[in-house]
């Protein structure tokens, strides 16, 4: 049971991930992103692994995404499809995935073959707990200032673009 919740998620989180990629809209693509992080947040859950799951809602799903929409909303980028940029190189990119794919495909059934998956015991949230806290608490700061300066550059950007517009605005005496 544990390998068919594992695969039906593993699925949904591949087929999502692919609309992420494939989509014109970029808030479409956004909202595809929140269908593939749930999915593989259901990976962790038909694991076991809870604690891991509920993170990868709150965290992902719920700061990653969010931040990622703020963004594309506070820099007014254009929500329209956008073809010209998408399907020039499009049959290159997927078969460069396809050749990806199947290179790391092939390089998993070789590393573990015919291994199961085995749901984690109980209580695995100490165990995190203290990983997150003790060994990888320098990358997670990391990444957070790293969250901080992509939140302030998009601040500033849009200043700019406000600023450059007043400043046409009251040079021309009208508006675009």
């Amino acid at each position: 049971m544990t390998t068919a919740l594992f695969s039906i998620a593993g699925a949904v989180a591949i087929a999502a991930a692919v609309l992420v990629v494939t989509s014109r809209r970029i808030v479409h693509a956004a909202l595809w992103l929140v269908v593939a992080l749930g999915a593989v947040a259901g990976c962790f859950g038909a694991l076991h692994a809870e604690f891991v799951a509920l993170v990868q809602i709150l965290v992902y799903v719920g700061a990653i995404v969010v931040l990622v929409l703020f963004a594309l909303m506070l820099t007014k980028a254009p929500t329209n499809p956008l073809p010209a940029l998408t399907t020039r190189r499009s049959p290159f990119a997927a078969i460069v995935a396809g050749v990806l794919a199947l290179l790391l495909g092939t390089g998993v059934v070789i590393a573990f073959g015919n291994e199961k998956i085995e749901p984690v015991p109980a209580g695995s949230a100490t165990d995190v707990g203290t990983a997150v806290f003790r060994i990888w608490v320098l990358p997670f700061e990391v990444l957070s200032v790293l969250l901080l300066a992509a939140l302030i550059g998009a601040i500033v950007l849009s200043q700019r673009k406000l600023s450059e517009r007043s400043d046409r605005l009251s040079s021309s005496g009208k508006e675009d």
